[in-house]
């Protein structure tokens, strides 16, 4: 007899997921007085080292490192309110992340890696390429990576108390695990935390309102970001840092979930096709370079067009023309990200410089000149090609 339920598209390519990134936010890694949550993490070890016998290649990127330290240190939640703070605590708990998790895995055999980045592994080209290398290096050799963000350097990632702007390629760890499983071109991005899942609210009768999980996801539009605004309590990343991330897996064609890890059967059931909590699944697919543009390069000027260059660039698919830019601002070189802005300031788009500013201002010049002058711009000159620019989704 045929089956009358034929297998979904995603439960097809979660079950078919060879290679996959692992988040575990905060509340899972740590209890509330910042002690290792051996009771949510044991089982999560088990499910992780099937995982691996079965063939696949797992990327365990963890929070934690912070609350860690700051149990250790016995210093109250508010002291962490000071960046100096945080990295002191960062440089404590890290070294006891990763030996609470050498406890959890050496039982199985499994060996382990530190991997810690900062913003420099994904803006420069070279340490962009040697990140892939690496991280090959490691799953090939049957290692499981434990990544976080180098915390007791960089000052990026633990500042969040200040606004995240443009320029910053990731702030909390759910981007940086997002960007990971692009750059290694994962199947599959998990990012498990201490809810179900993306809620949705609906009405329950006299009751007044109740929550439930939105199963699948297909296109993260500005209505489902405005579900996720509020940051949760102990991490850096709330809901709304966890579409952003699972907006990267996506555009790098593979499948993203936020699921509950302190249920014990959450990372079976998800690579057996019967996933809890929030699925996002898209059938598109960003080339490499466009995504590196997109999400893990540095901005390093802006460059504003006028109104004809704008719609040449998001209806004609054109590469930027010296005649269509007003000015440049900030300095950058040649083959470094700009932003493309257009009169009014609004990013819509990033590309790859072909030339430094000094160079670009005076081409933007002589075009000037020669339109004031009446002759055909025949010549006009290229600032950014057209395959090194990046249309950006308004938000």
């Amino acid at each position: 007899m045929k089956n009358q339920h034929p297998e979904s598209e995603q439960a097809k390519r979660l079950r078919a997921a060879r290679r996959a990134v692992i988040k575990l936010g905060t509340g899972i890694v740590t209890g509330n007085g910042g002690e290792f949550n051996i009771e949510a993490l044991e089982p999560l070890a088990r499910s992780i080292v099937r995982l691996k016998k079965d063939g696949r290649q797992i990327v365990l990127v963890s929070s934690g490192a912070v609350g860690l330290g700051r149990g250790r240190l016995g210093l109250h939640r508010d002291r962490l309110n000071g960046l100096v703070m945080r990295q002191a605590c960062a440089a404590v708990g890290q070294s006891l992340l990763m030996h609470e998790y050498e406890k959890l895995f050496e039982a199985h055999g499994i060996h382990l890696a530190q991997v810690l980045l900062t913003e420099g592994d994904f803006v420069d080209r070279s340490r962009y390429s040697n990140l892939r290398q690496t991280m090959e290096a490691l799953l090939k050799l049957g290692v499981l990576p434990v990544v976080n963000e180098n915390d007791t350097v960089s000052t990026v990632e633990l500042d969040y108390l200040n606004t995240r702007g443009g320029k910053r390629i990731f702030s909390d760890n759910d981007r940086l695990a997002a960007l990971v499983m692009s750059r290694i071109e994962a199947d599959l991005l998990i990012l498990l935390t201490d809810v179900d899942g993306l809620m949705q609210m609906g009405a329950s009768g006299s009751k007044g309102m109740s929550a439930s999980v939105i199963p699948l996801v297909e296109k993260i539009s500005p209505e489902l970001k405005a579900l996720a605004l509020g940051p949760s309590e102990g991490g850096r990343g709330g809901m709304l840092t966890k579409l952003d991330a699972a907006e990267i897996a996506m555009h790098a064609g593979g499948v993203a979930v936020i699921a509950n890890g302190k249920k014990t059967d959450t990372l079976d059931r998800i690579f057996a096709g019967d996933p809890p909590g929030t699925v996002f699944l898209s059938k598109a697919r960003m080339a490499g370079k466009r995504r590196w543009i997109a999400y893990a390069a540095g901005v390093r000027g802006r460059v504003v067009v006028n109104a004809g260059a704008r719609n040449a660039l998001t209806s004609r698919k054109a590469s930027l023309l010296a005649s269509g830019v007003v000015r440049v601002e900030g300095e950058f070189e040649a083959a470094e990200v700009v932003s493309i802005v257009d009169a009014e300031g609004l990013e819509f788009a990033r590309g790859i410089s072909d030339y430094p500013r000094g160079d670009a201002e005076e081409m933007i010049g002589d075009s000037s000149k020669g339109q004031a002058n009446g002759r055909a711009n025949e010549r006009a000159s290229v600032l950014v090609k057209r395959d090194n620019i990046v249309l950006l989704e308004r938000k």
